[in-house]
Parts: C-alpha cells; structure tokens; sequence
C-alpha cells in the first residue's frame, strides 16, 4: 500500500480516493474479502459494501444507482440540519438584531459589511429604509422568485410603499423584457406617491441605493452574500453609475413609452441581434436581457425569419448587411 493508499479521514456521506478505487473494483471484478475493504470503512459505514450470507468474509457491492440515492439522502439530510441551526442562531438574534436597530448608526460603522443569507440581507435593507426618508434608487435584475411568491413580493410591496409614504421618492431600473410581465404591472398598479421606473436592454448587476449614503450589492453570484456599502466614494460612483444608466433608458412608469419598431424589427430584436454579432450563446443572450433560453431562441427565430436567414452564420451576416445596428446607434445619437 503506497502513501496515496491510506484512508483520509473525511465527513460523513462523502468517499476518499482509496474509497473510490476499492468500490471500483468491487464492481468490475465482484464480491472484495473483508481484509482489504478495512482500508477504506467509508464503504461499510455509507452502505456501499454489504456483507455476502453464503460467506461473510466477502463483501459485495450495492448497484451505484442505489449508492447514489443513499449519499444523496444523507447530504440532503446535512443541508436540512444545517437549515435548521441557522434558523435557531436567527431566531436567537432576532430580538437582538432589534434591540442593536433601535440605536442610531454609529458615526464609524464600517465602511464595508459584508451580510450572510438572503433573509438576513432584506431585513437589514427594510431596516435602512426605514431610517431613510429621502430617495431609493435601484436596479433590479428581474427575478423569478419574487414574482412567483406572494409573501415575497407583498413584503417588497409595504416595504416600499412606507418608505414613499414617509416622504421619499424610488426609481428603479429593469430590464426590457419585464415591461409586460405580470409582476412589474402590478407593482406599479398598487404603488402610489413619487415613483419612477425605466428600462434598458441590459443592466448591472442587483443595486440598492437609500439616500445616496448606503448601497447594497450582491457579494456572491447566488447573493447568498450581500455587500453593505457606506463608503462615501463608492457610494457616490454608485449613484454616477445609476443616473447615466436612468438617462439612456426608457420610461415604464407613470409614463409608459412605447419602444420603436424599424424595418419589422422590435427593439429586443435588435438587441438580439447585438449579441449576436458579438458571438454570444443564446443562453449568454437569455441571462443578459433577463429572459429564459427558450424565449430568446424563439426571438432569434423571429429575427432570422423576418431577415431571411436560414442559418445562424448567415443570420449574423445578414444582420450587418441589413443596418439595423447602425439605425439603433443613430437613434440613440438623438
């Protein structure tokens, strides 16, 4: 048995190397003598080895299928219980975390604070909000959850109606491809007082500015993270970013306007029809304009359709020959 031979220890629900080559082998050549299996007991101890009745010195291995399904189970059982004691710390902080918002912001709270889990970044965002009074710029990505739970959305819903009811005005920013859906029409069917809120083809990342002195950002690709920014410079370059950004995109709210239509090509066809020529996928395509794959590719279709195209290298030709870029260039010109 070489070094690479010995059996690390590890957690449970999990296999080694040695683990690994051992179950291997027990599946290509059949039934392993106990001796040899006790160099790697995760075998036994996650019930991939089972003992043989006819000689209980052999060991037979269960069909990986079934493995599978076991060490599955027993991760989904580790998530759970891990679920389960942060929700215990988050209960026995809550009144904490309300005790530590009754004082007012130390004058050298940290410029950066980074926030572990979703609930707990909303509730330090709604927190914020209410010791606001003054202005709430966003740029909201559109997100399937809060449009498909109630709760989430109804929270999202009062939070921001106190915070215009208190005084303060909001202007959010979207993507193109929310213009329609039934969750932004309704947001703005129910919010009334000082509301705005535009749209662009692509747009930054998730943004949360509260009276231009503490930003929230996304610090993980699943925002699992949240980044509490109340550095004056970056908050300032935060705001830069957003105004530019309001300027070049189109109204939704309280006044919608409609975008042009040129040559038979819709502005999210144009849009396509950018990436395209950059070379993009169309998943690339979905997640930039804020849209699932199968909707980008059934207006990619639309597109090669309405300029005849019959395959996708001809497709990005004839989008370069037709000048539909350079009219969306030149409108945004004027």
């Amino acid at each position: 048995m070489t070094a690479d031979d010995h059996h690390q220890p590890h957690g449970p629900g999990e296999l080694c190397e040695v683990g690994l080559r051992l179950y291997a082998r027990a599946l290509r050549d059949g039934p392993l003598p106990g001796a040899s299996a006790s160099a790697a007991p995760c075998l036994t101890e996650n019930g991939l080895l089972y003992s043989v009745e006819e000689d209980m010195s052999l060991l037979r291995p269960v069909a990986p299928t079934v493995a599978l399904q076991r060490l599955l189970r027993t991760s989904a059982d580790r998530i759970a219980e891990e679920r389960r004691r942060e929700q215990d710390l988050a209960d026995v902080f809550e009144p904490l975390i309300h005790l530590g918002a009754e004082r007012p912001v130390a004058e050298d709270a940290p410029a950066l604070r980074i926030i572990n889990g979703k609930t707990r970044a909303n509730d330090v965002i709604a927190q914020t909000m209410i010791e606001g009074h003054q202005e709430l710029l966003t740029i909201q990505p559109y997100d399937g959850v809060v449009a498909t739970l109630p709760h989430v959305f109804e929270e999202a819903m009062a939070r921001d109606q106190a915070f215009v009811d208190g005084g303060g005005c909001i202007r959010a920013l979207y993507q193109h491809s929310v213009r329609h859906t039934p969750y932004v029409r309704a947001r703005y069917e129910r919010l009334t007082g000082d509301v705005e809120a535009r749209t662009l083809d692509e747009i930054t990342e998730r943004l949360i500015v509260v009276d231009r002195a503490v930003a929230f950002i996304p610090a993980s690709t699943d925002r699992s993270l949240a980044l509490e920014v109340r550095h004056p410079a970056l908050v300032s370059y935060f705001v830069t970013t957003f105004e530019r950004l309001w300027r070049l995109a189109t109204p939704l709210y309280p006044e919608k306007v409609h975008q042009p239509v040129l040559d038979g090509i819709t502005a999210r066809g144009r849009a396509i029809a950018a990436l395209l020529v950059e070379g993009h996928t169309d998943a690339d395509i979905a997640e930039r304009l804020g849209m699932n794959v199968r909707t980008a590719r059934v207006h990619i279709a639309r597109l090669a359709a309405a300029l005849g195209s019959g395959s996708r290298a001809q497709l990005g030709y004839l989008i370069a020959e037709s000048g539909i870029l350079k009219q969306e260039q030149s409108e945004g010109l004027a």
